[in-house]
């Protein structure tokens, strides 16, 4: 058996999955957070034991000493040598990557090079990938991109209406993102449905506080909703989506901000927590529609609403859909959202099967028995996408 660390390096974060392979048995997972403070959270979870440490880590260099101390402390290692291998999650790749690739040094400098792309994204992902290559420099290092499930597709999903010169010199176009998470869930339900692969219909919702849609056919993504960044799109937990950009300058001015707080109002101000004025995670805005808050109504069925106008718009570009899938944090575990959401396609014969929709996180078909169009609910691992896409560099 080979094993092979997943890592997924945020700016203050560090999750972490090891996995034994070709099994994709996972051995022990966890997470560092508060990277840069005296008070940052470990925790790490083997067999039925859980391990939670507050220390000072300042910096990713010591994050990754604590979990890689951990694995031998723990037995769940005998040495790092057992380690032949580490996925690094990467935000952005561009147009220069629509597939995975071992980092080399010209490969890690291309990264850097995107990281205006997503600056506060790629430059932790770095970060992380020059941490692991301290600790573990046998093992063979492998980036998984965000954005390259998304590079098949066409032009006319990609472009923006733009002077086209703007995308000549700045590469400026739609990109998307959780790639990983829309292949994974995509290709499981091909699994799932009566349907060669080549001609398959499928339409995938990740949503959780962070959400994108793809249209994939044939295995591939022809659409998606996030763009140049991930402030695109449906509305989200503080992301507000799609906006007439016109809103931006018309913001600067009566606010008297400059074009980073006019940002930093559509990222982080924004979404289920602007419109609702209490929260931006969708417990607390359930919690607020069962006191009749009506700002939290008027959140949720806005997010309800345009989801489903995506999955409309994506019916459209797919000719229609074999299954509609669900899911992440809210998708996986929000049996109200998708009831209200699906009930929008029931003029296209899609039927729900209430009893199965009342679940949360686990694997289940949420469509009834005469349903025209199926759904799902499957829960995503991009960790394990992450492992089968470094495994298959070993050979």
């Amino acid at each position: 058996m080979t094993k092979i660390l997943a890592i997924n390096a945020g700016s203050s974060s560090l999750k972490f999955q090891l996995l034994e392979m070709p099994a994709e048995t996972v051995l022990t997972e966890g997470i560092v957070e508060r990277i840069g403070f005296s008070d940052a959270k470990f925790k790490i979870e083997f067999g039925d034991e859980e391990i939670k440490v507050t220390e000072e880590v300042l910096d990713h260099t010591k994050a990754v000493d604590l979990v890689m101390n951990a694995l031998v402390d723990n037995n769940i290692v005998a040495s790092f040598d057992e380690i032949v291998g580490v996925g690094h999650r990467v935000v952005h790749g561009g147009e220069k990557f629509a597939k995975s690739v071992v980092i080399t040094p010209e490969m890690l400098a291309t990264i850097e090079e995107l990281s205006d792309l997503a600056p506060l994204h790629n430059p932790a992902n770095i970060t992380g990938i020059k941490a692991f290559a301290e600790k573990l420099p046998h093992a063979t290092a492998v980036a998984v991109f965000d954005t390259a499930f998304h590079q098949t597709m066409p032009e006319v999903s990609y472009l923006y209406p733009i002077k086209n010169e703007l995308y000549k010199k700045y590469a400026i176009r739609k990109y998307g993102f959780h790639g990983t998470s829309h292949k994974f869930v995509s290709e499981r339900a091909i699994e799932l449905i009566d349907v060669p692969a080549e001609e398959s219909k499928i339409i995938t919702v990740h949503i959780g506080n962070g959400g994108s849609l793809a249209a994939v056919k044939g295995g591939k993504s022809i659409d998606t909703s996030m763009g140049f960044t991930p402030l695109a799109g449906i509305m989200m937990g503080t992301r507000s989506g799609d906006v007439d950009p016109a809103v931006i300058p018309y913001i600067m001015e009566k606010e008297g901000l400059d074009i980073n707080g006019a940002m930093d109002v559509l990222n982080k101000q924004s979404g289920l927590l602007g419109i609702s004025e209490k929260s931006s995670d969708m417990r607390d805005i359930e919690a607020g529609i069962a006191a009749d808050e009506k700002m939290s109504k008027i959140a949720y069925d806005l997010f309800a609403k345009r989801i489903a106008d995506y999955i409309g718009s994506y019916l459209v570009t797919l000719g229609g859909a074999d299954a509609i899938v669900f899911t992440a944090g809210i998708g996986e575990n929000g049996p109200e959202v998708r009831r209200i959401i699906l009930e929008k396609l029931a003029f296209l014969g899609l039927t729900i099967n209430h009893e199965n929709n009342n679940t949360r996180g686990k694997e289940i078909e949420i469509s009834g028995p005469d349903s025209k169009i199926k759904a799902f609910v499957i829960p995503t691992n991009e960790e394990i996408m992450i492992a089968r896409d470094t495994f298959s560099f070993l050979g």
